[in-house]
């Protein structure tokens, strides 16, 4: 039988396209009713007061870093395990990023050596930390938190893999994935290959009124139509004794990372299928934990977690580039997740290089994400396996 299985694929369903057709014929394609509704969806599904909707994830961390007032110089620790974006949102800004290395079982950023980091240099020099819940295994962030406080520093959570994911906190038991209780700002993606897809497009959720208001502005080119926080006079404006429906002040400098309506449209039909999505992607995990589990060509892999939102299933083997290959001659279209980002050619412009960062460096070497979305049926997913045990059994 003929396979082509890709590593990860959206899901768009007829109600989906009713969703997009409806708003396309509707008065608004952008700036209408559709964003808020999705705002207030996605909110309420993560358990959060507030919810931006941005043009991507890219730019949700860009705003983040901007509405926490990264400025040059700022040092941030972020984990090097991770998409650029995570990183670069820093240095969009001007910060500095500083890697930390990553827990061989957990493949997140390991709270020990951004401790290290934290101890080896005077209270005041990190402004921040962004922990990325990688391949949908949500980040401990009772305990960030609690070093945050330390050092004063505030934590944006990279959720992009982990919409739905969550981990346990220790005293009162309830479950935590950007909802605001211990990071300042979460993020997530809607790109195709994700949870929920709307093409492209990005969340922000907070519990912060401040900072919910302040991304409200930088999302729009920082314009603002609220008039208690106009500067110029009413007689500027061209009124007498109002300002005029039409004025608007740009009081910052902000960009043009706003979502349009069909995409919030898609984006709010694909939310009402998020758990049945999360399900099956839990199913898959399990049968990949069962066949690989014993097995001594496989060295590691994501395993069965309470809480994890499985983006990616992750597998770690001896012979990496042999079984990619071997895949892709099978039309299994498996994929790495991710290069070191402190060894990209453009990090290593500030001194980064080869051993800085073992723990992360070794894992690259053997990393392989297997397909994983919830459309995959159980005899694609017999094929995969299928086709892993004959490529080491040769």
């Amino acid at each position: 039988m003929s396979f082509k299985i890709p590593y990860g694929k959206q899901f768009i369903s007829q109600e989906d396209i009713n969703a997009v057709v409806e708003t396309l014929q509707s008065d608004f394609l952008t700036q209408g009713p559709k964003i808020a509704e999705f705002e207030k969806a996605f909110a309420e599904y993560i358990g959060c007061n507030y919810a931006i909707a941005v043009s991507n994830g890219t730019a949700a961390l860009h705003l983040c870093a901007m509405a926490l007032d990264v400025k040059e110089g700022q040092k941030v620790i972020t984990t090097p395990i991770t998409f650029a974006a995570s990183a670069n949102c820093v240095r969009y800004c001007g910060g500095e990023v500083v890697f930390g290395d990553i827990d061989t079982e957990t493949y997140l950023l390991d709270i020990n050596s951004v401790k290290k980091l934290l101890e080896a240099s005077p209270k005041g020099t990190y402004q921040g930390i962004i922990p990325v819940d990688f391949a949908g295994r949500a980040v401990n962030l009772e305990e960030y938190k609690k070093l945050a406080d330390e050092y004063n520093l505030w934590i944006i959570e990279d959720a992009c893999h982990a919409p739905g994911g969550y981990f346990i906190d220790s005293k009162n038991k309830k479950q935590h994935c950007g909802n605001g209780n211990f990071a300042d700002l979460a993020i997530f993606s809607f790109h195709p290959v994700k949870h929920i897809a709307s093409g492209e497009g990005g969340m922000i959720t907070t519990n912060d009124e401040k900072l919910y208001k302040k991304l409200l502005t930088l999302r729009t080119h920082g314009i603002t139509k609220e008039e208690k926080h106009y500067s110029n006079s009413i007689e500027f404006a061209g009124g007498k004794d109002s300002y005029p429906f039409w004025y608007m002040e740009m009081q910052e400098l902000g960009y043009n990372y706003r979502l349009t309506d069909f995409q919030a449209a898609l984006g709010i039909s694909q939310l009402k299928r998020a758990d049945e999505g999360l399900k099956k992607r839990r199913e898959i995990a399990a049968k990949y934990q069962q066949a690989f589990s014993g097995k001594n060509y496989i060295k590691g892999q994501s395993g069965v977690v309470e809480g994890h939102a499985y983006h990616l299933y992750i597998i770690e083997t001896d012979d990496r580039l042999g079984l990619y290959n071997y895949l892709r001659s099978k039309h299994i279209f498996a994929q790495i997740h991710y290069i070191p980002c402190h060894l990209m050619p453009y990090y290593k412009q500030f001194g980064w290089k080869e051993g800085d960062r073992e723990k992360s460096e070794n894992y690259y070497k053997h990393c392989l994400s297997l397909p994983m979305f919830p459309t995959l049926t159980n005899e694609e997913q017999d094929y995969v396996i299928k086709s892993v045990n004959e490529f080491f059994s040769k």
